[in-house]
């Protein structure tokens, strides 16, 4: 029996792209809801770094398993660097990816294109019982587009435009996204991390 590997996201589109990028390894793969956990913890981290720490560790401790956590975000030069750390929580509580999607449209409705630069953040982290195994953190360029494009991916990717491939995240196929997407990449690192461990079941 493969040893048990939990992904401790709620986010059902981020949790099936945690799931495909790191198929065929030798892990049974869980989500929290697997394993009866539907709570999530408060993100109080000042970084994404912290925050992937901070839920790697409460999902290990609740579950018992070996546990990756992402904390990923979108931040956009003309907003600061918003929405940042609280990227899925722009627009307030119960907010869909559409409405998200159309009030950072809003938010940038006057900005001109060379001003719309963005950086897709992804730090992940692992955890067993009190301890963090690994940690690393991934970011990709782009610009925010002035309209969706694609019904590819979730979250901000129809509007994440990215120029070497002249798409948005939105419209590329997965296996494109995955070669170049911050989450890809930081994945590509765990998963050279979790090929070296040597599960006990």
């Amino acid at each position: 029996m493969p040893a048990e590997l939990l992904l401790a996201s709620q986010n059902p589109g981020k949790l099936d792209e945690m799931k495909a990028l790191i198929a065929g390894l030798p892990f049974r793969v869980l989500g929290p809801r697997d394993v009866g956990i539907a709570e999530a913890p408060e993100e109080t981290g000042t970084t994404f770094l912290e925050n992937a720490i901070l839920k790697a560790l409460y999902y290990a401790g609740r579950s018992g398993r070996l546990t990756v956590a992402d904390d990923s975000g979108l931040s956009v030069d003309a907003l600061d660097g918003g929405p940042g750390l609280f990227s899925s929580r722009f627009g307030g509580l119960g907010a869909s990816d559409d409405d998200r999607n159309h009030l950072l449209l809003r938010k940038l409705a006057d900005v001109p294109r060379d001003r719309r630069t963005a950086r897709f953040t992804s730090a992940v982290a692992v955890a067993q019982g009190s301890d963090a195994l690994f940690t690393v953190q991934e970011t990709v360029d782009g610009l925010i587009a002035d309209e969706p494009r694609g019904d590819n991916g979730f979250g901000y990717d129809p509007l994440f435009f990215y120029p070497p491939f002249g798409r948005t995240f939105g419209e590329l196929p997965r296996e494109e996204k995955d070669r170049v997407s911050h989450r890809g990449k930081a994945f590509a690192r765990l998963r050279a991390f979790l090929a070296g461990l040597r599960p006990s079941s």
